[in-house]
């Protein structure tokens, strides 16, 4: 990216911060105020020194007018306490409010985004862009923002005071500063690009870790927590070494600006000393004048700073503003359709056809899918893997978007259905089942505000897990860990089949939820949940046949089509795919026993 295109980007970007600012805009004018009248102070505070400088090399004071002076300056000194108290209070405390508002921004829009963006960003760089991003632009409109003002307001009133206490002296004192300016602007511009590099490395190491503890399980198992160390590692000197290369930056930049500040320093004394030993000024006037110098060296050195922290601010919001600006592939409509009644017809499917994009060829996961299921009915579903199983599930709830006029709800596409209302006819226990690090009784009841305890105890019977309450160590307020690690497989499918139960909604999905649990204990929990849903609408997702001898259809896939549709009896009978599974799992099945 060039230069000007980049001058560009800083500029531009800040402007989505603006409904922000506007917001906290009396918090920012009370800072700025604080702080103009800090500045203020503090150019008075040289002339007391001057002021009893002379008084003492003239030899004709009184200690009285000094007292009087010490007094006078130690009340610009509260002053300038207080000043900076509340300039802190109002504009750190509004950055601090804006990053809140923001963080809690991203995680809104977050879940608004489908599935897919979550298939083509990774977790760790999101949450980087959530925490240390943020961190960054705060610091560009809190710390940065006083930088500028402050910098600008003290290095313009230090000059021109300079200037009139003696312009000749104050004309050579001032002469490193324009090569100063000069680099501080470069100073710029490299760092926005060593420090987007550093936030790329953090987002790759956080990356890093999150899988690494997500999946220790899988790490524990293969014993490869050696390959994981060594990947952190390498993850680890890079971060390290983008840092570094800011900080080689800063190493050089700040000492040489120190450098010259004091070069500044140097010249006064040998131009300003023969102005005092000529009689052209007077000791204190000298004395005011190094102060002045001194106080130049903030703004100078905060100048650095201010770039800096813009930079990186600029760099940071832009990585925000790239989640923020992402629109959901799958939105409701602006005008949802509702079901009238309850009609006998609760799914239909025309001519479904579906290829996820960008995949190979896009060759189509689902082709001329055509189906009827009236209402009540329990529908299995049976294909070998990646026979289309999973991803026409998908389709029912808009996890991935069919085509217009393919899949139909209660008489009405999934298309013209609020998101949140479609969604809310289904409960799905998905293939992976996800727990969060919380209680077993949350992890049930969670996406209910009142579950009550008899039907969390009846949702808990259905999946069975209700017998294993006993071999927890805390029952129903067990902590069962992240991804409910303290689990077994089997025992995970139950709760979520009881978090899916306790919805009591019209549509119940289980994508291949029982596949953990054994055929005593599976028979235990289709036998108790059909029943209870009798009336209601099941799908059923299963690799075993046994599974779906309960079902009323079943509906065989191959290679993304219909290959066969009928009841148990009927497929059984017909010598197909369904009936080979059949005999060989009871094969498979009998070799077992014996």
């Amino acid at each position: 990216m060039s230069q000007v295109s980049r001058k560009k980007r800083t500029i531009g970007v800040f402007k989505t911060l603006l409904p922000y600012l506007a917001r906290y805009r009396w918090h920012y004018i009370g800072g700025f105020l604080c702080l103009v009248i800090v500045d203020a102070a503090q150019m008075i505070i040289p002339q007391f020194m001057r002021q009893a400088v002379d008084m003492i090399s003239v030899g004709s004071f009184k200690w009285s007018s000094i007292l009087a002076l010490c007094g006078g300056m130690v009340g610009v000194m509260a002053i300038i306490a207080l000043g900076r108290f509340l300039w802190r209070y109002f504009i750190h405390g509004a950055s601090r409010r804006i990053e809140t508002e923001m963080r809690q921004e991203i995680f809104d829009h977050l879940l608004t985004l489908s599935f897919d963006f979550y298939q083509q960003n990774k977790i760790g760089d999101l949450m980087a862009r959530a925490t240390n991003d943020l961190n960054a632009v705060r610091m560009s409109i809190g710390m940065g923002l006083v930088a500028l003002v402050d910098g600008t307001i003290m290095a313009t009133s230090i000059l021109i005071l300079i200037f009139l206490e003696d312009a000749r002296t104050a004309v050579f004192a001032v002469l490193p500063l324009p090569l100063i300016t000069v680099l501080i602007l470069l100073f710029g511009n490299v760092v926005g690009k060593r420090f987007q590099k550093a936030q790329e490395t953090y987002s790759a190491m956080s990356d890093t870790v999150q899988e690494t503890f997500a999946g220790i399980r899988v790490v524990k198992s293969f014993v490869k927590e050696w390959w994981f160390i060594k990947k952190f590692a390498d993850t680890n000197d890079d971060y390290r070494a983008a840092n570094m290369a800011l900080v080689q930056l800063y190493g050089i930049f700040f000492p040489f600006i120190s450098f010259l500040s004091g070069l500044t320093s140097l010249i006064l004394l040998l131009v300003g000393g023969i102005r005092v030993v000529e009689g052209f000024m007077s000791p204190g006037d000298l004395v005011a004048l190094f102060r002045y110098l001194q106080m130049l060296i903030w703004p100078l050195m905060g100048a650095g700073f201010m770039v800096n922290m813009v930079q990186r601010g600029a760099v940071s919001l832009e990585r925000v503003n790239e989640v923020l600006e992402m629109q959901s592939a799958i939105a409701s409509p602006a005008e949802p359709k509702r079901a009238q009644g309850s009609p006998s017809t609760i799914l239909e499917i025309r001519h479904l056809e579906f290829a996820y994009p960008g995949g190979e060829g896009e060759k189509k996961v689902l082709e001329d899918i055509n189906l009827v299921i009236p209402r009540g009915t329990t529908l299995g579903i049976l294909g070998r893997t990646g026979s289309g199983k999973s991803t026409f599930i998908k389709t029912l709830t808009r996890m991935v978007d069919p085509p217009a006029g393919t899949v139909f709800v209660e008489g009405i596409d999934v298309r013209e259905w609020d998101l949140g209302e479609l969604r809310g006819l289904f409960g799905v226990t998905p293939q992976d089942s996800y727990l969060f690090s919380d209680s077993i009784k949350n992890n049930i009841s969670y996406g209910l505000d009142n579950s009550g305890e008899q039907l969390l105890k009846k949702a808990a019977a259905l999946s069975a897990i209700d017998r294993d309450l006993e071999a927890f160590s805390q029952g129903w307020d067990t902590l069962i860990g992240e991804r409910g690690l303290t689990l077994s497989g089997g025992q995970k499918q139950r709760v979520a089949i009881s978090r899916a139960l306790i919805g009591n909604t019209p549509i119940l999905i289980l994508d291949d939820a029982l596949s953990a649990v054994d055929a005593e204990t599976e028979k235990r929990v289709l036998t108790g949940l059909l029943e209870e849903r009798r009336g209601k609408t099941t799908i059923i997702v299963s690799h075993r046949v046994s599974t779906l001898r309960s079902a009323d259809l079943v509906l065989v896939l191959y290679k993304g089509r219909i290959s066969e549709y009928g009841s148990p009896q009927e497929l059984a009978a017909q010598g197909g795919f369904y009936a080979r599974m059949a005999a060989l799992q009871q094969l498979v099945q009998g070799e077992g026993n014996g």
